[in-house]
């Protein structure tokens, strides 16, 4: 019994009960009577055999049922023979014991299903309650910074060839000459690293932090919170440090294209937006702080380090140097010595300063027999103390920076290739060697 009626509300416990030993009784007469199936069998028309069973099979369990729930229901429990029912009203008992156990079965069952729905609430409200977590909106963020990150990637790797190997960047857009100043002026450079260096570094950590963070994998080791704290702080300073290098682009080297640069700013802004997707406003409110300080100090660090390489006029200078030269080493091309030669007919002027390292590149380009040759500016030929200044020739030229060429009577600030200056001086080559003749 209570194997069959395992489902059941109550039904077990009353089986379990001396108080109700007639119910036990009634049960064991009942299952082993086939006289209200027989009579409800008379009743039913013509069925399939297995419909037959089933209806039989159903009717009798609701008969049991109702018999157990108006015995346990009664007040007099002791007096079950008003509910056994005779061979001669099984009919009419049958119809009220099943009219009042529907009845019965059919509130217990709603009870016993109120409380399993009650349950199905609880549980959906507790899904509901749960806190959105900035993965479940994050994964297709991440995924736009791992996508970014790579672009950024490939595209500072191709910068960072160039700059190693002193090769002219392809510019498809805009003037080749202008992409290539900008590329190799004194902007280039973050205290002597090379700025495309510093920037495949900060894409490549980006790219790898993205796809940890899509795959939900723990990224570089350092836990999944922190890894949304890195990538927030990373795209952070790249858009500050991207935002310095715009305000640059505007400023100092007005009517110059650089496709590579403006790539690199909507890459880094890209970035920095994706970032904040994927940690969430909320979180990202939390460490507002933290990031006007990483902008801070960017910004800082860049200014530092290109106040170094900048002319001055005030002699407020951080160090006093004495003036010293530093030996060519290369040896000059027949190109270069011809290239200087051609410079030095136009009237093409060459200022710099004895402490800048861009300009000892520069003339290393040329070697040592063609540096000779070319009219080279120093502005500082007293040595880098505090209170000295420009000579009046530096001066009146109001350089931004060093070296600057002055091919032509226009200002070329940052480092040249020998075919740019070739290029921009309008020298062939060809045409030299046939005079020459």
């Amino acid at each position: 019994l209570t194997k069959k009626f395992t489902k059941g509300c109550f039904l077990c416990k009353i089986s379990q009960s001396p108080k109700f030993a007639p119910v036990q009784i009634h049960i064991q007469q009942r299952l082993t009577s086939n006289t209200f199936r027989t009579s409800i069998n008379d009743q039913q028309p013509p069925q399939s055999q297995s419909n037959q069973h089933y209806a039989r099979r159903v009717v009798s369990n609701s008969e049991l049922m109702a018999s157990i729930i108006g015995v346990a229901s009664s007040p007099f429990p002791t007096q079950t023979s008003h509910l056994l029912p005779s061979r001669s009203n099984s009919i009419y008992s049958l119809i009220q014991l099943k009219r009042y156990s529907v009845r019965r079965l059919l509130l217990l069952r709603v009870n016993c299903s109120s409380r399993q729905v009650g349950d199905a609430e609880t549980e959906s409200e507790s899904k509901v309650v749960l806190p959105d977590t900035p993965a479940d909106t994050g994964i297709s963020a991440y995924n736009w910074c791992a996508a970014l990150g790579g672009i950024g990637f490939l595209e500072t790797s191709y910068l960072t060839f160039l700059k190693f190997t002193n090769s002219e960047a392809f510019c498809p857009v805009g003037d080749g000459a202008s992409c290539g100043n900008i590329l190799n002026s004194s902007y280039s450079a973050v205290f002597g690293v090379p700025l495309p260096l510093i920037g495949m570094v900060a894409y490549g950590v980006v790219a790898i932090l993205g796809i940890q963070l899509g795959q939900k994998n723990r990224p570089l080791g350092i836990g999944e919170a922190n890894g949304r704290l890195v990538l927030l702080g990373t795209t952070t300073s790249m858009a500050a440090a991207s935002a310095y290098f715009l305000y640059i682009l505007s400023t100092k080297f007005t009517g110059e294209f650089c496709p590579y640069c403006l790539a690199s700013v909507l890459l880094s802004f890209g970035l920095f937006v994706s970032s904040i997707k994927g940690l969430g406003f909320q979180e990202v409110q939390k460490d507002v702080g933290i990031q006007l300080l990483i902008v801070l100090l960017v910004v800082s660090t860049l200014n530092n380090s290109y106040s170094d390489s900048q002319p001055t006029n005030t002699g407020s200078a951080v160090a006093e140097m004495e003036y010293f030269t530093t030996e060519i080493t290369s040896e000059s091309t027949p190109f270069a010595i011809s290239l200087a030669k051609h410079l030095h007919s136009i009237g093409a002027k060459m200022y710099g300063a004895f402490w800048c390292s861009h300009c000892q590149e520069q003339k290393q380009m040329f070697g040592r027999e063609a540096a000779k040759l070319l009219d080279y500016v120093e502005c500082f030929p007293y040595g880098l103390k505090k209170g000295t200044s420009m000579i009046d020739a530096c001066q009146e030229e109001k350089l931004e920076g060093f070296p600057t060429w002055v091919i032509n009577g226009e200002v070329l600030s940052g480092e040249k290739k020998l075919s740019e200056l070739a290029a921009l001086s309008g020298f062939n080559m060809k045409e030299e060697l046939t005079e020459a003749k």
